[in-house]
């Protein structure tokens, strides 16, 4: 409300707003160790979704491979197409806690691989990347010019450690573009707030795409990011532990009902295995709906590897949760009883 009852509504810095990528920086530097100049490193995109398409435009050609590890995020594998690479899809595994494994990667690279997208914490699955799992990666990656796509748009919302972002290894930092924003952090869906940090030669490349495409972000959004990113880590830390708690009931109620899931460490997503049902993934959440009234998404959604789980969503209040998994163990014993009348 500050910037539009003062009338700053016009266009900024291509960039973003100086006073904005200062405190971007300062914040980043604060919260993560990373540090970023904000003049020539950092660049304000709307949303993290833009900042990964600029990413991906920028530093392929056609036909260069995209590394994609899945079940993740709907928008890399399109992303990469649209941008004339080719994505090499990686399935990830629920007894390794989705985490992608430097064996995985080894034999994923190619003489075309460009990038490597590291989505973590994940969407769906929760998942996480410890600074041991990316010390072994970078052990892969040191003999190629691959670079890194570290989307972070969950790191403060991963429970028990710190988030560590591959540009903390002073191996990988050089060839790193974090992609990162306020949705998740800040609960500012709404605004379309992102920003990517990264090497200064790549970052002056991604700005002028963003320019010719998008101008810069909205004034008042990037007033309302500044205000965050000032006063808010408070309430990130309430943010955090209210979700720890909705996470860690939520794991032991679909336990507890006889769906299988690890305990995610990041995001506000649980992705219980529900392969012993005998429905596909589809079938499960259309049937669930249908029945109960209930929404979770299929696991199909969000490429190989996710069929046969579903994403359920902990960004509500306990009360919905203890709702929703009455009904899903109302749901599930039903479909039990009629499995066994068939049988």
């Amino acid at each position: 409300m500050y910037s539009l009852e003062k009338g700053f509504t016009k266009y900024t810095s291509n960039a973003g707003m100086a006073e904005l990528r200062r405190e971007i920086a300062a914040y980043l530097n604060r919260r993560f160790g990373l540090q970023y100049d904000f003049a020539h490193q950092i660049v304000v995109t709307v949303g993290g979704s833009e900042a990964i398409d600029l990413a991906l435009r920028c530093i392929l050609n056609p036909g260069d491979e995209v590394i994609i590890p899945v079940p993740s995020f709907v928008c890399y594998g399109p992303l990469t197409s649209m941008a004339g690479g080719t994505p090499v899809y990686v399935e990830l595994k629920a007894e390794n806690e989705f985490r992608l494994t430097a064996a995985q990667l080894r034999a994923a690279l190619t003489p075309r691989t460009k990038a490597v997208v590291l989505p973590f914490p994940s969407n769906p699955t929760g998942g996480i990347l410890e600074r041991a799992d990316l010390e072994a990666l970078a052990g892969v990656l040191k003999d190629t010019n691959a670079m890194v796509i570290s989307d972070e748009i969950y790191a403060e919302l991963t429970y028990g450690q710190k988030h560590v972002s591959p540009a903390n290894l002073p191996e990988l930092y050089d060839r790193t573009i974090v992609v990162n924003g306020f949705s998740k952090s800040h609960a500012m869906t709404g605004w379309r707030m992102g920003y990517v940090c990264g090497p200064a030669p790549i970052l002056q490349q991604m700005l002028k795409l963003h320019q010719f495409g998008i101008m810069s972000a909205p004034t008042t959004s990037q007033y309302a990011a500044i205000e965050a990113m000032r006063n808010g880590d408070v309430d990130i830390e309430k943010m955090r532990d209210e979700y720890d708690g909705r996470r860690r009931y939520l794991v032991e109620g679909l336990r507890r009902i006889g769906l299988p899931c690890f305990e995610p460490k990041g995001a506000f997503y649980v992705f219980p295995d529900i392969r012993g049902t005998g429905l596909t993934s589809d079938e499960f959440c259309e049937r669930f709906l249908m029945e109960e009234k209930v929404a979770v998404i299929s696991g199909a959604a969000f490429g190989p590897g996710g069929e046969g789980f579903i994403r359920c969503c902990y960004a509500t209040s306990m009360k919905d949760i203890a709702e929703a998994l009455t009904r899903m163990d109302n749901f599930l014993t039903n479909l039990r009883k009629k499995q066994a009348r068939e049988g």
